[in-house]
């Protein structure tokens, strides 16, 4: 059974209340703070006013790629409750889960065995560690047999262009799920019945 699901990369209202409403939730959602690239970014005026709401028991997730210390403090009182954070080392981890007393996602992307095992730099800092594709917003894949060797007790999240086809294989791995670009339509936005197609079949793993 996995351990829960993430949607990632959502960025309007209609989208969020939706998932919200659901009666099968997610465990988390994901919003692209800070990585302007990305076509699932917001900006911080918006990002306010969108999770300023009852989260109905859903954690609420900041992902940031190298923050620097103005973001930080920007978002340092939004709805959140975890920062997910790429590109940042162990020690600038520990500073920030320290000073913002906040729970921490290390999201570290995967091409090979070598990149997998830097999760040892982050066990005793990090809440949960994310195996993330090289592609950030460009939802690539890589070789989830990668993973085979972290331990069970780590708790982990994996990504990289999973389907939705895809959630029934993944029936006894022990860690989170997290999709972003398989719930979306030829525009990039996010498609209503591809995530309720999501959370309903889900909720039978």
């Amino acid at each position: 059974m996995i351990k829960g699901l993430k949607i990632c990369g959502v960025s309007d209202p209609k989208t969020l209340n939706y998932i919200l409403d659901h009666r099968h939730k997610p465990t988390m959602i994901g919003f692209i703070t800070n990585y302007e690239k990305s076509r699932r970014y917001i900006e911080y005026d918006k990002l306010k006013s969108l999770i300023s709401i009852d989260k109905k028991n859903v954690n609420f997730i900041s992902v940031l790629v190298r923050p620097n210390d103005e973001i930080l403090e920007k978002i340092k009182d939004l709805n959140f409750d975890y920062y997910q954070l790429y590109d940042v080392d162990p020690e600038r981890t520990k500073e920030i889960k320290s000073k913002y007393k906040i729970k921490i996602i290390t999201a570290i992307t995967v091409s090979n065995k070598d990149d997998v095992i830097k999760y040892k730099n982050y066990s005793n800092i990090s809440d949960m560690i994310l195996f993330d594709s090289k592609g950030y917003h460009k939802s690539k894949s890589f070789d989830h047999n990668l993973l085979n060797e972290v331990p069970d007790e780590i708790d982990k999240m994996i990504a990289g262009n999973i389907q939705i086809d895809d959630i029934p294989s993944f029936k006894n791995k022990n860690f989170m799920i997290d999709l972003s670009g398989a719930l979306e339509d030829e525009n990039g936005k996010k498609d209503i019945s591809k995530i309720d197609k999501l959370l309903n079949l889900s909720s039978k793993i």
